[in-house]
């Protein structure tokens, strides 16, 4: 079973997905992730969801709330990013927005002249470094390889950066078994106590959110998808009953259960 992620060859997506299957193919977006998994071209998929120093992948939230396609897993990935390049003589940091925003101080106070550039990947940074010795790139140590030096270790704001990534699996493999659930709600209205009555069904159950977070539908200006996440699994009563009525109150909208999975640390 070949997994999918986010290319190419080296990225944090990649040491992911290894979890996942020793085979690992790839796609530049997260949208081409998910569409490889929905079509039935891969039968896993690896996509990050959110970091602990910079939230949520938004391009993540926004495909899975357009596609067909269950979470089974979660993988937490604890980040380490490394400073990279030929020489310390270089001009120009390139890496993912992500990475260049979790280490912002740190080159702030090192580097504050160097331009920084955004591109699809950590890996993609690490392989234009390769060619261009103006060129220092963020990446995880190891990628360093023979042809780069490792200039400065640990460069993340933060030593507890760490970064979820879901499984994803095709509708027909969802379960209902697993400590924690996700779920997106549309609920097609808008009027004032409305996230507090999608909210309350859980409170009253004792269910414990753990993330919520609102998306533009796209419908109409000021009209949100939610996704939330909650310490439940979906085969649990209180969670069902909870769900119903979130169901009543998005009644003119949709409900749309990603499905229940258990989470493990990949170092």
């Amino acid at each position: 079973m070949t997994a999918v992620t986010l290319g190419p060859e080296g990225t944090y997506s990649h040491r992911a997905a290894e979890a996942v299957d020793e085979s690992v193919a790839f796609r530049e977006s997260v949208t081409a992730i998910v569409e490889a998994v929905e079509s039935g071209e891969f039968e896993r998929g690896v996509i990050a969801i959110e970091n602990s120093i910079e939230g949520s992948v938004t391009e993540s939230l926004d495909a899975l709330a357009n596609s067909e396609v269950a979470v089974v897993r979660e993988i937490v990935t604890p980040i380490r990013h490394a400073l990279l390049a030929q020489t310390d003589s270089f001009d120009r940091i390139e890496s993912h927005t992500q990475a260049l925003a979790q280490c912002r101080g740190y080159l702030n106070d090192h580097y504050p002249d160097a331009d920084r550039e955004a591109v699809a990947s950590t890996a993609r940074g690490v392989a234009h470094a390769r060619e261009d010795p103006a060129v220092a790139a963020i990446g995880h140590p190891a990628n360093a390889g023979d042809d780069l030096q490792v200039l400065a270790e640990d460069i993340q704001d933060s030593s507890s950066n760490s970064t979820r990534f879901f499984v994803i699996a095709g509708p027909n493999d969802a379960t209902d078994a697993g400590g924690k659930s996700s779920f997106v709600v549309y609920p097609n209205t808008d009027y004032p106590g409305l996230l507090l009555e999608l909210l309350e069904p859980f409170a009253n159950r004792d269910v414990n959110l753990t993330r919520v977070e609102s998306r533009p539908s796209g419908e109409r200006l000021g009209d949100y998808v939610f996704h939330v996440d909650i310490s439940a699994g979906l085969y649990e009563d209180r969670t069902q009953a909870a769900l119903d009525d979130i169901r009543a109150i998005a009644e003119d909208g949709w409900v749309k259960e990603l499905g229940s999975y258990d989470v493990e640390t990949v170092v």
